[in-house]
């Protein structure tokens, strides 16, 4: 099968080198990254020749091609993204107008193919994601609108009917979508509040403008593209984006609302249990941590109690790591307490090695902590679709909520606190929502994530944040509140030495020595001479170390310009903002954003006592 993949990549080549538009180019690989030839360079050609056609919503509107020529590039670019919804394909074209869907069926498996298409046959929609709230919606309308599908996202054409762009703040899920009103011969696109779901915005020679879930499918058809930010809207009859999006604990102003645990542990079971909505087999990613170990115990009391629908007898829970990490052993005590059918992953440092350049291929970034983080995450993936799951619950955007990351440690007050946790969330669509959402999808794999529940968001950002503010002497460590909400020892939800565990960051927790052996491969493959001219080769965000430079030389060879805009840069300390980095003088000598580059890791407390 390896040869025939090769020999078709061999034959695909001349048409890349021959390719004479500046649109439709596909990039040059560039030579080896070292000196030496790359263990990738013999793979480069043939992994994007023969990877599989992947998955999502693509949309081209305002095109000048004829309507036969747009379907046939609308197909060609949605193909791209085919690994996202592998389960059925669907397009219409309209005037000079094309929206395509690739599916991944989760609820309504029967009849909710896409693009849908309003009963009057003036709507056509495109929906990636999930609308948690469809049938409170639903009960809701005034006009009787009557529905083709059972699918979750329908609901959002007779709400855009009866509300115009204010339909939008109703919704709670996660979602990007694109929506055609032929009479208005207006089109809007939409993502959700946190960016759970990616979505790409780019224009054409010709003046159209296109999205799509990913880059992939705008890269050979754009001059331009970036990243749609999170809980805006784009509206044709502006021609611009807004933000539909505005809670007050962004807008400035630091909350002083006072903390009511019981509160926020009825608010967080509501968000799991709206994401346990499902017509296929799920279960729950558990790295033994804080975070996934709470979505794994309320994910499992309500299934086990049958307080909601679900298609399976017993929750599956997966783990990953080296063989010995931290996160194996805790997961697999948080799985035999909570009874879940646990299946532990195990990969060795060349295997993540071996699958690096895939990763950075569908995630789309060169981001180093992403990419360590993605990379297990990637694989546990694939082990996961094989015995048929298609949705996994996780644990993302704990941290950003509630200040969990080592380096909070050292926030001066909490007005600080506040901003960075903001800050953290603002920009988390281009880290850990990237990173959940496609190193899952890569597979065919929905990951949902109830920490970023709207609702849930709206009551803890609004906590006061001198209650999140970490006082170790004073029994409260990272994350106290979500602990002290669920330490209710007359009816545990996990065994107390897991509720109060350490913070360990996934690329972390799945071995200390996967960062390592990351960091001397890198060491191998790229050359100090490289190093003194990083700046002159990527004059923007230019790599301060060779792992680094190993993973930006990679996405290059990949995404063409501007594809690299589309990645943030700046120092950082164990996940921070740059303006964390100011916090500690210690914070400005250290690259490294491993949580481990801390000086407030359990060795260190140690230390403190001593």
């Amino acid at each position: 099968m390896h040869s025939m993949w090769l020999k078709r990549a061999s034959s695909l080549l001349p048409s890349f080198r021959g390719a004479s538009s500046a649109c439709l180019t596909h990039r040059s690989i560039p030579s080896s990254i070292a000196a030496a030839p790359s263990a990738f360079a013999a793979s480069r050609r043939a992994f994007r020749a023969t990877t599989p056609p992947e998955c999502g919503i693509f949309a081209i509107f305002d095109s000048s091609l004829k309507k036969d020529q747009l379907r046939r590039q609308a197909l060609e670019c949605a193909k791209t993204l085919r690994h996202r919804g592998p389960d059925w394909n669907g397009i219409v074209v309209e005037s000079n107008h094309a929206i395509a869907h690739e599916r991944l069926a989760i609820i309504d498996p029967e009849s909710g193919e896409q693009p849908l298409i309003s009963t009057d046959n003036n709507i056509v929609l495109s929906v990636n994601g999930e609308i948690y709230n469809h049938l409170e919606l639903r009960s809701e309308l005034k006009s009787g609108y009557k529905f083709k599908t059972n699918s979750d996202c329908e609901v959002i054409i007779p709400l855009y009917q009866e509300y115009g762009l204010d339909f939008i703040n109703k919704l709670r899920g996660m979602f990007s979508f694109v929506l055609y009103d032929k009479k208005e011969e207006r089109y809007i696109a939409v993502r959700d509040h946190m960016g759970i779901t990616p979505l790409y915005m780019g224009w054409g020679k010709d003046g159209s403008v296109m999205f799509s879930s990913e880059m992939k499918g705008l890269i050979d058809v754009c001059q331009e593209f970036k990243a749609f930010p999170p809980g805006h809207v784009y509206d044709s009859k502006a021609q611009d984006l807004k933000k539909w999006f505005n809670p007050e604990w962004a807008d400035g102003r630091i909350p002083t609302q006072k903390l009511d645990l019981v509160a926020v542990r009825n608010a967080f079971e509501k968000a799991v249990e709206r994401r346990m909505m499902a017509d296929v087999p799920w279960g729950v990613l558990l790295s033994g941590g804080l975070d996934s170990s709470l979505v794994a115990s309320i994910a499992k009391r309500k299934q086990e109690r049958g307080e909601v629908p679900s298609v399976l007898n017993e929750v599956h829970s997966f783990s990953i790591g080296l063989e010995g990490s931290p996160d194996l052993a805790a997961a697999q005590k948080v799985a035999d307490f909570l009874g879940t059918k646990h299946h532990n992953y195990t990969f060795t440092v060349d295997q993540g090695i071996d699958a690096i350049e895939e990763v950075i291929y569908h995630l789309e970034t060169y981001d180093v902590t992403t990419i360590r983080a993605s990379t297990p995450m990637f694989l546990m993936s694939r082990k996961i679709k094989s015995i048929g799951i298609k949705m996994v619950l996780s644990g993302e955007g704990a941290d950003e909520v509630f200040g969990g990351y080592l380096y909070f440690h050292k926030a001066p007050n909490k007005t600080e606190f506040h901003k960075e946790c903001v800050r953290k969330l603002e920009l988390l669509y281009l880290y850990d929502c990237l990173r959940a959402n496609k190193a899952t999808s890569a597979w065919g794999i929905e990951a949902r994530v109830p920490f970023l529940d709207k609702d849930f968001l709206e009551l803890a950002m609004n906590i006061d944040p001198q209650e999140k503010m970490i006082d170790v002497p004073g029994g409260r460590i990272e994350k106290w509140i979500m602990r002290a909400a669920f330490d209710t020892p007359e009816d545990p939800y996990l065994p107390h030495e897991v509720l109060y565990r350490q913070k360990e960051q996934f690329s972390d927790g799945v071995g200390y020595s996967w960062i390592d052996g990351l960091k001397e491969y890198a060491e191998n493959e790229v050359n100090d001479k490289q190093m003194q001219h990083a700046r002159h080769r990527f004059p923007h965000n230019t790599p301060q170390t060779k792992e680094a430079y190993l993973y930006r030389s990679i996405f290059d060879s990949y995404f063409p310009d501007p594809a690299q805009l589309t990645v943030p840069g700046g120092p950082s300390i164990a996940c921070s903002t740059p303006a964390a980095i100011e916090w500690d003088k210690a914070f400005k000598d250290n690259a490294d954003p491993s949580g481990r580059a801390i000086g407030v890791h359990s060795d260190a407390y140690k230390e403190k006592s001593a």
